[in-house]
């Protein structure tokens, strides 16, 4: 007996179906959730659970091209990805809301009417239970006159430069606790 990989009942006779990209071995009543895969595809390193055939070469030619595009010759940079693009939130984002709030003199409700919001996020953001969505934080950023979002700092900068051979290994980020 094999267990349905879905709910996880014993069935003598588990079909593989395909569900939102992954094979699972599930049994009759689950079948209706995917679509059933008649043949077994016979691509060397991928298992059931990949979402595409060649995911396995994927992963170790990407870190491999990462870390040989982040320099040998020493002149070589890292490629730029979604992530260099991205503006992270202020760490003290939550006072910069509060202070310019009360500095037009505004009420949490009256700023959230304002900016078509629930008072509650506001008091959540005030508070720094909650980041703000990107619409939200274009908003008030808008009406209040602030930036909340944050540049390279120098710890970000610092890391540019790598070892010797112009590629990172554990040895550069790893910090002894003997030392």
């Amino acid at each position: 007996m094999v267990q349905c990989e879905m709910c996880g009942t014993e069935t003598s006779t588990p079909k593989t179906v395909k569900i939102e990209g992954a094979e699972l071995d599930v049994c009759d009543s689950c079948a209706e959730f995917g679509t059933e895969v008649r043949s077994q595809e016979s691509s060397g390193g991928s298992t059931k659970y990949s979402t595409s055939s060649s995911s396995g070469s994927d992963s170790s030619s990407g870190s491999s091209s990462a870390s040989s595009g982040s320099g040998g010759s020493g002149g070589q940079r890292r490629h730029r990805d979604m992530f260099d693009d991205m503006e992270e939130i202020a760490q003290d984002y939550d006072q910069r809301i509060r202070n310019a709030r009360e500095s037009e003199g505004l009420s949490q409700e009256e700023l959230a009417n304002d900016l078509n919001e629930k008072a509650s996020l506001i008091r959540k953001l005030e508070r720094g239970d909650t980041l703000p969505s990107d619409s939200v934080q274009k908003k008030l950023e808008r009406k209040l006159d602030i930036t909340l979002a944050e540049g390279v700092d120098a710890e970000d900068a610092e890391w540019e430069g790598g070892s010797s051979s112009g590629s990172y290994t554990l040895g550069d980020v790893v910090t002894h606790k003997d030392s």
